[in-house]
């Protein structure tokens, strides 16, 4: 019973932040590229300890090598919050046509019938948002993040709220 009430309340809470989010995109901007800094500085570190307990010298190297790139990252965007909030945007606008673009190309590998259909729609929302980002950029980058993260937050806290519902009318039929 408890475990549907927490996740309500988170899905509840993430809305809330959601719409906040949507509310101020250029400060929600910043928290994002605050987020992925410490993000990038948290698992670097966590790279760096954990390579050493790779089996090779090659394996603590290369471990050592890659944590320390995420851990500069992180602590240069720490450092350049809205540098890294144009790198973050850019970088965004690159996964979104890479993502388009690979979409499209399983959709004519070999999908069939209504997959196909849905790969090339998910296929043509990822290479617009990418042109959209990519072809008002820097000034997307005041925004995007933001309400990339409005986004996900919205959806996660809906998610949530479903899931604790069922959860809910199957605890109570249990």
């Amino acid at each position: 019973m408890v475990n549907w009430i927490v996740m309500l309340i988170i899905g509840i809470l993430s809305v809330v932040l959601g719409l906040v989010a949507l509310a101020n995109p250029f400060g929600a901007s910043v928290t994002a590229t605050l987020i992925a800094g410490w993000s990038f500085v948290f698992l670097g570190g966590i790279q760096v300890i954990a390579s050493f307990g790779a089996p090779s010298a090659g394996g603590k190297i290369f471990g050592v090598i890659f944590g320390l790139i995420a851990l500069a990252i992180g602590i240069n965007i720490l450092q350049e919050p809205l540098q890294g909030m144009l790198t973050l945007t850019f970088v965004a606008g690159i996964m979104f046509l890479l993502s388009g673009i690979t979409k499209a190309w399983f959709g004519f590998s070999g999908a069939e019938g209504t997959p196909r259909a849905a790969l090339y729609l998910s296929a043509i929302v990822s290479l617009v948002l990418g042109a959209m980002v990519l072809s008002n950029f820097p000034q997307s980058a005041a925004v995007i993040l933001g309400v990339l993260l409005a986004v996900e937050l919205l959806s996660n806290g809906i998610s949530a709220i479903a899931l604790a519902l069922v959860a809910r009318d199957m605890d109570r039929n249990a």
